[in-house]
């Protein structure tokens, strides 16, 4: 979900960005897992490779906030809901981040092709993960609970 030609790195950059800067979180393996959280699933590297270079700890929080590419987006979707209350502390802040970034993205500029319904189906979907991580970071849920608020959805 791009909504806009911003080099690709931007966003992983942008998401332990919001972790560090908003949130307070200094654990440097949450901040790798967030600068990698979407690499196994946009790239050819395996978890094996960030486990070889970045340690278990990281590896384990990005396999948490992987998704299955195998399986079609309304099943990655609707798993994403059914898992969020089950990941760890570490996975659940890059979570919160990550959705963040994507709704602030999503306000800023809507992608093209996309119609103002998914805009808000998108936003229906990201609070429905929200709510299963609440607890991980009030300051984030606060940020996140603004956005909805925005846009009528409840929390």
């Amino acid at each position: 979900r791009s909504s806009d030609l911003s080099p690709y790195i931007n966003h992983p950059i942008g998401v332990a960005k919001i972790l560090s800067h908003e949130a307070g979180i200094e654990e440097i393996a949450v901040l790798q897992a967030a600068l990698l959280h979407d690499t196994v699933e946009d790239t050819d590297t395996t978890l094996s490779e960030i486990e070889e270079v970045f340690g278990k700890e990281v590896r384990k929080m990005v396999e948490e906030v992987t998704d299955n590419k195998m399986l079609s987006k309304e099943e990655r979707k609707q798993l994403q809901i059914e898992h969020a209350p089950h990941c760890s502390q570490g996975a659940k802040l890059i979570k919160l981040a990550d959705k963040l970034y994507n709704l602030r993205d999503l306000k800023r500029c809507t992608p093209e092709g996309w119609t103002e319904q998914r805009v808000q189906e998108y936003f229906v979907w990201a609070s429905k993960v929200v709510k299963g991580l609440r607890g991980a970071s009030p300051i984030l849920e606060m940020s996140l609970d603004q956005l909805f608020l925005e846009r009528g959805v409840p929390t």
